[in-house]
């Protein structure tokens, strides 16, 4: 049996030829055409069973990728979607997955590369392809760094203590800790916030909106 595919593309041209190049193999069928996402919506309402994957554009002036990901993921959540775009930036990738992504094609991507990764989200619901392998593997280190980055909830408590008048001793009693434990706060934070002074950690804490004055 085929593999049914839908395109969603707000460029004719685009779903003219990525139709044409997937039906040369015998593995795909596409049964589903759309140019954008509201349009994706009115003819999916009249197919009695949605394809097994979508391959929908990332920059669509209608509606959106990730908009479109989204209600795709919600009210056809069997439905496996497959982003396609130029876009080869990190927001751009991680956004898509986290709207319900499970690959993500460059369009600079050849014949064989696309059959084979298709081929590996009907079979397996999901393929990273070389490049993206490389992206993805950055963005978890990146966001590992980022987490360590935070303040904790303490942190965050004795940085809006911090940016006030009161004494760093002041500062314990309130938050019922010791001086020694406000002093690794004010530490820690000064090599998250990368600042050197009380008056640094004020001004940084204000320009992250970390504290409400």
């Amino acid at each position: 049996m085929k593999i049914t595919i839908g395109i969603v593309d707000d460029h004719q041209l685009i779903v003219s030829s990525l139709k044409t190049l997937l039906e040369t193999n015998e593995s795909f069928h596409v049964t589903l055409v759309a140019y954008g996402g509201s349009d994706l919506q009115k003819t999916l309402a009249t197919k009695a069973v949605p394809p097994d994957i979508i391959i929908l554009d990332v920059n669509m002036k209608d509606w959106g990728g990730c908009k479109t990901a989204e209600w795709i993921r919600e009210n056809f959540p069997t439905v496996k979607i497959a982003a396609l775009s130029m876009n080869i930036d990190d927001n751009s990738v991680i956004r898509m997955l986290r709207a319900g992504c499970c690959a993500y094609f460059f369009k600079n991507i050849n014949h064989e590369e696309l059959v084979r990764g298709l081929m590996e989200v009907h079979a397996k619901g999901y393929y990273n392809g070389d490049e993206c392998n490389i992206k993805f593997r950055r963005l978890a280190i990146d966001e590992n760094l980022h987490k360590e980055s935070r303040p904790s909830e303490r942190e965050l408590v004795f940085l809006q203590y911090s940016c006030s008048d009161m004494t760093y001793a002041q500062i314990a009693d309130l938050m019922k800790c010791s001086k020694r434990t406000v002093d690794g706060y004010r530490e820690s934070l000064f090599i998250k916030l990368k600042v050197q002074s009380r008056v640094g950690l004020c001004l940084e804490a204000l320009r992250r909106e970390l504290v409400v004055l």
